[in-house]
Formats: structure tokens, sequence, C-alpha cells
């Protein structure tokens, strides 16, 4: 049975298979500013494990390494493609159909955190450069 996510309005739809290759929180200006939230939660799927079974979401080029794809009816965002990890593609934890089976695993970019929003959790937390 394949996992299904949607956008807020369900035009965007969207399943995958098998297992995540990873879950975390993302904490770097570029996400925050796309949803307009303190923090995200992610998880990557191997490209070629995941289908649009929906509308096809719109495009933004953030970057010349970076694609977001959101839906063009009610703006939620969808998913995060980056030249940088070519073989996965990461979507948003709050579309999944029951985001309530999502564990994040880690954080990433920790040291862009806001000061003023913290996850109390003990999950590692990562930024660029570590090992």
């Amino acid at each position: 049975m394949p996992t299904t996510g949607h956008c807020l309005c369900g035009a965007v739809k969207y399943e995958y298979d098998g297992p995540e290759n990873w879950t975390g929180y993302c904490h770097c200006e570029s996400c925050r500013r796309n949803c307009s939230a303190p923090v995200t939660a992610y998880f990557a799927i191997p490209n070629g494990n995941w289908r649009w079974t929906g509308a096809e979401p719109a495009t933004y080029r953030h970057s010349d390494h970076a694609t977001r794809s959101f839906c063009a009816a009610c703006g939620t965002p969808m998913a995060y493609a980056t030249t940088h990890l070519p073989d996965e593609t990461h979507f948003y934890a709050a579309s999944l159909a029951d985001p309530e089976a999502y564990r994040p695993a880690k954080h990433f970019m920790a040291a862009e955190r806001l000061s003023w929003f913290d996850v109390a959790d003990d999950l590692p937390r990562t930024n660029p450069g570590d090992g």
C-alpha cells in the first residue's frame, strides 16, 4: 500500500512506495521563508519510488541548484529538489495524508534556527560541513 499526500485543496497529490531515505526538520532561512514557518519537516524519497497522482504542481527555481514544487491553485508547498542530492526528492511532512505517522530523526541547518523557536527534543542537530 503506497503512502500518500496532498495539498490543501486536494488538486496536487502524490504517493510513494518503500521507506524514506531520511526524515527531519530543516531550520534554513530558505525553507522558513518558503513556508512562512519557523521550521519545516521533510522526508526524502528516492526518485523512481514516488509519483504525482493528481495535478502536476507548479515549480519555482529557487537557485541554480534548487527547485520547489507547489500547488498552483492553493499555494501549498509540496516538494523540494536539489542538484546536491539528485537521486531523491524532499516532501513536506505536513502534506502527508496521515502526518501523525511521520517521525523526524534529526535537525538540519541547526545553526540557522531562529533564537525564539526551538523543538524540545534530543534529536541530532547538524550543520553544513558536519560529518
